[in-house]
């Protein structure tokens, strides 16, 4: 599964964000790609999900062909363990 993880810049809290979904992502055993983008990038790339904030979610929302979820907490594991566990279970 390939995911971005997406904010204004790319750099700062959007690492936080990746790192957090792999610990998510390792501990359910689940195989992904996760990179951290800005906007401009994550809007034209075609992931299978996007993780964002609030914020910049509407306007992925618009423009993507995939899932967008808006994240409260960017070091929250288990936020991000149940926005996994969603997304593998078909919920």
């Amino acid at each position: 599964m390939k995911i971005l993880a997406v904010c204004g810049f790319g750099v700062g809290s959007s690492m936080v964000l990746k790192m957090t979904l792999e610990k998510a992502a390792k501990e359910l055993g689940l195989k992904v790609d996760v990179e951290n983008t800005d906007i401009a990038t994550a809007q034209a790339s075609q992931p299978d999900v996007i993780f964002t904030s609030t914020e910049l979610a509407a306007q992925l929302k618009s423009s993507a062909k995939c899932p967008v979820i808006a994240v409260k907490r960017y070091t929250d594991k288990a936020e991000a363990t149940a926005h996994l566990q969603a997304l593998t279970s078909g919920s």
